[in-house]
């Protein structure tokens, strides 16, 4: 039997840029944290916050919210789309981590947050634009998906405003849209109703690094943070 400990030469058999960030974590997070990381795998994650963000690169929670391991739980997709509830045959990624997330480690917050420059979005809006310039075929996994935003394209209504103003407000109210399917599941649901669970609404510039959250009683996106942000870009720079 081979031994899963045996130390493997540094071959072209894995990125090479993740070896060396293995490496810095190891010296660095690991190394301050290691009693962290022993009780989370003795005692399990308890993390309060679920949040579905997208698998953009650029757009990490964990870096964004200075998260300590264990503290969110994280759902990845392309657009940070929320399906709405579909018991059936198909197989559900998102709305399965939903489930455990919220039946399972019992979170008290779920936080859809969506980003700037998404190139979900873009694919989107550019196919509806001129679908023979990108067309995403319903066929295809990533044109159904993409299908998920058709409700909220259809609220703003036609495109009246500079290409890359109207993504970010469809971008938006794509967030709006995913937080109305969260709340067709009836899990969902009945734990907002019973004030255990709730829902919120992000946007996040990669740029400038604004986070904007949801008031729903408006369906604004309000800044928040803003002295932090302001003195953030106020720093000398060397």
């Amino acid at each position: 039997m081979a031994n899963p400990d045996a130390q493997t030469p540094d071959l072209e058999i894995f990125p090479q840029k993740l070896l060396s960030g293995y490496r810095s974590f190891l010296s660095g997070r690991f190394l301050s944290e290691q009693q962290r990381f022993r009780e989370l795998a003795e005692a399990g994650q308890k993390p309060s916050v679920m949040l579905i963000g997208c698998c953009d690169s650029r757009v990490s929670p964990e870096v964004i919210f200075d998260a300590r391991p264990g503290e969110i739980f994280v759902v990845r997709n392309v657009a940070n789309l929320m399906p709405p509830y579909a018991p059936n045959d198909d197989l559900h990624g998102t709305s399965a981590a939903l489930e455990f997330g919220v039946m399972g480690l019992r979170v008290e917050h779920i936080v859809v947050m969506g980003h700037a420059q998404c190139g979900g979005i873009r694919a989107y809006a550019e196919n509806d634009a001129d679908p023979y310039s990108r067309p995403l075929s319903p066929g295809d996994f990533i044109g159904k998906w993409m299908s998920l935003i058709e409700p909220a394209a259809k609220r703003i209504g036609p495109m009246s405003e500079p290409f890359e103003d109207y993504l970010e407000r469809l971008a938006r109210e794509a967030v709006i849209q995913s937080l109305a399917n969260l709340r067709t599941f009836p899990c969902v649901r009945i734990l907002e109703q019973k004030g255990r669970l709730k829902l919120h609404g992000a946007f996040f510039g990669v740029a400038d690094g604004r986070l904007l959250v949801l008031d729903e009683s408006t369906g604004q996106f309000s800044k928040v943070a803003g002295d932090e942000h302001a003195a953030a870009f106020s720093e000398p720079r060397f």
